[in-house]
């Protein structure tokens, strides 16, 4: 076993503030050098080369964020475009990845199950004070979420289907930021979702205080929205787009099935999803399939436990009084894994 942290930052202010400071931290944190020897024989190939059309999708959904990359670009001396290559959330191309996702009327429960090289290691609370909802979540490529809940109380996380037939659109990370900051509800949240274009296909699965989940399955092609409260890697209505084996996907679908159906408190549904012995968490790191995290949301309290690794007590953040003006006062949130090489936060 290995230990593993994730650093925690929280942020009140402007968007382009925001990006400024996280860029002037980016400088001395190993992230971005990590990064781009992982990036280097790929970026020809995966990273769009006009940006334009992208950066005005962007200004019409959320053009504060925008700001945020901007405050980035001036922090790290990079002009916009290559700012918005490195950080806009759109055209990259990602691994394959398992994940899990539970939801009762009062919680909703993930893992994230990806490789740990690619983990970076950040988990936000950012407030602005120029437009958009206040949320909180682990990050990916700095500017997007990996999950999370806004000041509202609705909450997302995303499951992978697949990435062959790409196409020009947002990352999952990014549109999930998106959903965080602009909908204040799950109605919201669809719409945003049938709108928004696919780089590639994957579930998004949103709850708010009403209770009532809905797994949206998207691709570059079609977008169709279920009432569910389990999600893996396969689609139910888009079957034209399960393009590998689901055996795998199927069997976790019915292990939350069985081991979650008298399952009524949040904790007691936590330690389903993040204990290795009941089928639904997992090690396979090197097959980008290892639960390297398990976030629970608790819309209704706006509340969050979170845990970096297998078979461990979470760290419980209160948002409530976070937004209230209360500092968080963690500023590593540390775990272990069953793995040898570090997250891309740490040397």
């Amino acid at each position: 076993m290995k230990s593993y942290y994730s650093d925690v930052f929280q942020f009140r202010g402007t968007h382009y503030d925001f990006g400024y400071l996280q860029g002037q931290q980016l400088k001395n944190s190993p992230i971005l050098p990590n990064r781009e020897r992982q990036w280097r024989r790929r970026e020809k190939r995966h990273f769009i080369i006009d940006p334009e059309t992208s950066m005005n999708m962007l200004r019409q959904l959320a053009p504060q964020v925008l700001d945020e990359i901007q405050g980035l670009a001036d922090a790290l001396e990079l002009d916009i475009t290559e700012a918005f290559k490195k950080f806009g959330g759109y055209y990259l191309e990602l691994t394959r990845s398992g994940c899990s996702i539970f939801t009762d009327s009062d919680f909703f429960v993930r893992n994230y199950d990806s490789h740990p090289r690619g983990y970076e290691g950040r988990y936000i609370f950012y407030q602005p004070t120029d437009g958009g909802y206040a949320f909180m979540g682990p990050t990916m490529q700095i500017t997007g979420r990996i999950d999370g809940m806004n000041e509202k109380g609705l909450v997302i996380g995303y499951n992978f289907t697949h990435t062959k037939k790409s196409a020009d659109g947002f990352m999952c990370s990014m549109i999930a930021r998106l959903v965080l900051e602009t909908c204040a509800n799950t109605d919201e949240a669809v719409a945003l979702l049938k709108d928004i274009p696919h780089r590639h296909s994957f579930s998004y699965v949103v709850q708010d205080k009403r209770g009532i989940p809905y797994v949206i399955e998207a691709s570059p092609r079609n977008v169709a929205v279920r009432q569910s409260n389990i999600c893996t890697n396969h689609f139910h209505m888009l079957h034209e787009e399960n393009r590998y084996r689901q055996e795998e996907s199927l069997q976790r679908e019915q292990n939350i099935i069985k081991k979650q159906q008298n399952t009524s408190k949040p904790y007691e549904a936590f330690k389903i999803m993040n204990n290795p012995n009941e089928g639904i968490a997992s090690t396979k790191y090197d097959a980008s399939a290892g639960t390297i995290h398990t976030s629970v949301y608790l819309p209704k309290e706006l509340k969050a436990l979170f845990v970096i690794g297998l078979d461990r007590k979470p760290v419980i953040f209160d948002f409530n009084k976070w937004l209230q003006g209360e500092d968080i006062n963690i500023t590593k949130i540390k775990g272990e894994l069953d793995f040898d090489k570090p997250f891309v936060n740490m040397e």
